[in-house]
């Protein structure tokens, strides 16, 4: 059972890469993902199958069930594909008068295969610091790379100071280090979104420190027991 469960999240960990290998060729050739109809059918089946995983995990996980569903609900809610949905129901939001409503909707399936990935690293590493220093260290690198694609999407045809993906990187990176950049964002989403970056950097930065001073403190302690 463990081990099917540990398939399933390998499975969705591709599937993720596989998308954020999509909407990065994609956002950097100019290309509307959303506007393209075999892209949108691929993430719409990738959404399809994150659901599936999610309810077959639900029922492999025993007489602990309420449980799983108590802590993993909002990974369920994640891996809803939002886009195609307001498509089938005719919902009154037109998600076409504004890209940047589509633009966020479209990254909501990869933090599903972000808690994965965060699930297999544990399995990986068996120290328990170790393994917490890793996992941030995912967050915070992706963090910082869907930052600069959101930011070369949302500011690259209005703001002046954006004129390749590596400004947008640049921009994200300074943020997330909360030192600031030089490139700035002139729109209200962007602005937002250095916001969410500053605030990542400034929770995921002080986990070196922790990690640092608990290494420090075993080696201390460990020369210590060689010195008796």
């Amino acid at each position: 059972m463990a081990q099917v469960i540990k398939y399933i999240q390998l499975s969705v960990i591709g599937l993720c890469l596989y998308l954020v290998y999509l909407i990065s060729k994609a956002t950097l050739n100019g290309i509307n993902f959303i506007q393209s109809p075999q892209l949108m059918n691929i993430q719409l089946w990738i959404c399809i199958y994150f659901i599936i995983a999610f309810i077959v995990e639900f029922f492999l996980s025993g007489d602990k069930k309420w449980k799983y569903l108590r802590n993993h609900f909002f990974f369920l809610i994640v891996s809803i594909p939002y886009i195609s949905l307001i498509e089938w129901l005719n919902l009154p939001v037109d998600i076409y008068s504004t890209d940047t409503t589509a633009t966020f909707l479209k990254y909501i399936p990869l933090i599903r295969g972000g808690y994965a990935l965060a699930i297999v690293v544990g399995w990986i590493t068996s120290n328990k610091i170790s393994s917490f220093l890793i996992t941030y260290l995912v967050i915070l690198f992706s963090g910082v790379y869907f930052g600069a694609l959101l930011f070369y999407e949302i500011e690259g045809n209005v703001n002046p100071m954006i004129h390749t993906f590596w400004n947008a990187a640049w921009w994200s990176m300074m943020n997330a280090t909360t030192v600031g950049s030089n490139i700035y964002a002139v729109t209200i989403p962007g602005q937002i979104l250095s916001t969410l970056i500053a605030a990542t950097g400034m929770m995921m930065f002080p986990i070196f420190t922790v990690y640092i001073t608990n290494l420090v403190t075993k080696l201390g302690k460990e020369r210590k027991e060689t010195d008796k």
